[in-house]
């Protein structure tokens, strides 16, 4: 073998060649630089696809504040179209990334979210708006969501296998922290008339609420991440495969046992972050709850992030184990803090309830996606040689198998903010109280639990 550090390619092409995160010497002199500054864009990028995909998380909550009549239902229902889209276009998104490259596609997929964002921003100024018109608007920031897949399988191309769940916890994470940037931000951004110029004196600036800024505050962002993309990130050579080779993942059993626990990690995370708000509204009525709703995802999603880095040094099922045994306990224990004909419940302790349940899901969604990445890589490249196959094609269908798997159970996991949502609705509807939905809720995690010791755990698989 060649002494020489390979070069990546010709210097200040967005297209690189020669990429071998594997070889220290390569990393060291050019590859760790330049997936850092890949890692970083599209940090920025999926944070703000996180801000407009639970948009209507902070939107919904005021819209019958500011001239709208809609009902409880159609309200939650808005909360969780964005993640039925999003879970949906997960699928191609996660086979586009080897088709298109990754910074053609973070460019275009970024850029695009401005659609949603000026059109909402046009649409609640006025009270005639059709709900239509907000059912399609809700699933065109369903788009934003299905981002995380292809960032997500871009960046796994990048690091190296001993750094790919610190890197994809650094990604996801911070990402995920756009849902807590935007709830906390768009309470604010709404109490002022930022872009006053473009409101056309409808109710939201009369109600002293101006509902279009919740939208309208990422576009100048969008525009700044959009050309950061073009600019600063690269396409891989080597992440090039089409999507035949792609596809047999999913025949793969560990690709839909993986998608369970994911989606109750994850899925999790995202389900009550989309819900949370409108719950909380409907038990404690009282409690100004945009104040305090940030919190939660905030927490996650810095837990995310820990969680991958934890599991790169204890292993993915030691703390995806321990976090499913936390989401069960403290899913039981809400049960304590809710209202009842004889009680009036306790919002803080609630509040603290689902505050562990956020850090929790985090957690835990940072370890299932390196279990992911460590168990499909192993496979994949145990079955290669086994048939015979070279290194050099051992780990190019590993690097393949490993990105569409982490894309599609990523779609999997981004149905929990429709169901999650929309269980809630039902369970209110039905008596008055989430509990039921909580008791399904329970039991799910304890199938996890189960799921991760016996086909994982006893297995030693990390």
């Amino acid at each position: 073998m060649s002494q020489s550090s390979p070069s990546p390619g010709k210097k200040g092409s967005a297209v690189i060649e020669n990429w071998q995160p594997e070889n220290a010497q390569f990393w060291a002199a050019t590859g760790k630089r330049i997936a850092n500054r890949n890692l970083w864009i599209s940090v920025f990028c999926l944070m703000l696809s996180f801000c407009v995909w639970m948009l209507f998380s902070a939107v919904a909550v005021n819209l019958n504040k500011v001239g709208f009549n809609f009902t409880t239902d159609q309200l939650f229902l808005l909360t969780a179209l964005p993640s039925v889209s999003g879970a949906i276009l997960r699928v191609p998104y996660s086979f586009v990334i080897p088709l298109f490259g990754g910074r053609r596609w973070t460019t275009f997929s970024t850029c695009f979210l401005l659609l949603p964002c000026i059109w909402l921003g046009f649409a609640v100024q006025n009270p005639e708006t059709p709900f239509t018109i907000f059912v399609i608007i809700s699933l065109l920031c369903g788009f934003a969501g299905a981002n995380f897949a292809s960032s997500m399988g871009n960046i796994s191309f990048f690091f190296p296998k001993s750094m790919q769940g610190g890197a994809l916890g650094v990604n996801g994470g911070l990402g995920n922290l756009g849902v807590s940037v935007m709830q906390l931000l768009a309470p604010l951004a709404i109490s002022m008339a930022i872009f006053g110029f473009f409101n056309d004196g409808g109710s939201t600036g009369n109600s002293g609420i101006w509902l279009e800024n919740a939208a309208w505050i990422w576009v100048p962002l969008l525009f700044i991440a959009t050309i950061a993309a073009w600019f600063g990130m690269n396409d891989l050579a080597a992440a090039k495969s089409s999507l035949i080779e792609q596809l047999p993942v999913l025949k793969r059993g560990h690709l839909w046992m993986l998608s369970l626990l994911y989606l109750a990690a994850f899925g999790s995370f995202i389900g009550f972050s989309a819900g949370f708000a409108m719950l909380s509204k409907t038990q404690f009525p009282d409690v100004a709850i945009m104040k305090y709703a940030f919190f939660g995802p905030f927490i996650g999603a810095l837990a995310r992030s820990a969680g991958g880095i934890i599991s790169d040094r204890l292993g993915g099922v030691r703390v995806s184990l321990f976090t499913f045994i936390l989401m069960a306990i403290f899913t039981a224990l809400i049960f304590l803090t809710l209202p009842t004909e004889t009680s009036s419940g306790s919002f803080i302790a609630f509040y603290g309830v689902f505050m562990v349940l956020f850090f929790a899901a985090g957690l835990g969604s940072g370890s299932t996606f390196q279990m992911i990445a460590v168990i499909f890589r192993k496979l994949t490249i145990d079955r290669v040689k086994a048939a015979g196959g070279s290194d050099e094609t051992a780990q190019r269908e590993a690097v393949t198998e490993t990105s569409a798997a982490l894309g599609f159970i990523s779609a999997i996991g981004a149905l929990g903010g429709f169901f999650i949502p929309q269980t809630f609705g039902i369970s209110l509807s039905m008596s008055g109280s989430p509990a039921g939905a909580m008791k399904v809720f329970l039991v799910f995690y304890l199938i996890c639990i189960a799921i991760t010791w016996l086909v994982y755990g006893r297995k030693k698989n990390n």
